[in-house]
């Protein structure tokens, strides 16, 4: 057998030289991965999500909050929610929203 039939002798390259997912390539991945993911780098990621995802739900309750004051005082959430996307757009998009929206209604008679 000639070393090109032997992937195994020294100096050979490896089958994948790709790093594994959730790595830089620079770390020695082979202690401790299942199936070439390092679980602690995996659940590392997945508690941040978990953690964002706990924020973004307790923020979406306290702007939900907002909506209620502001009804109470005699505002409409409905209009409130446009203006803030409207808020969100640049000038231009705007301009181009409320031009088709012009267009649309000029078209079908409202």
């Amino acid at each position: 057998m000639t070393q090109a039939d032997d992937a195994t002798y020294p100096g050979a390259p490896a089958a994948d030289t790709h790093p594994a997912p959730g790595t830089t390539g620079g770390e020695d991945v082979t202690a401790g991965t299942v199936g070439g993911i390092a679980p602690e780098i995996l659940r590392a990621y997945i508690e941040r999500i978990e953690r964002l995802e706990e924020e973004k739900k307790a923020l979406t309750a306290d702007i939900r909050e907002v909506y209620a004051e502001a009804k109470g005082n005699g505002f409409e959430p409905k209009i409130m929610r446009k203006v803030v996307s409207l808020r969100r757009m640049d000038q231009s998009d705007r301009m181009e929203e409320e031009e088709l929206l012009d267009l649309y209604r000029r078209a079908v008679g409202v």
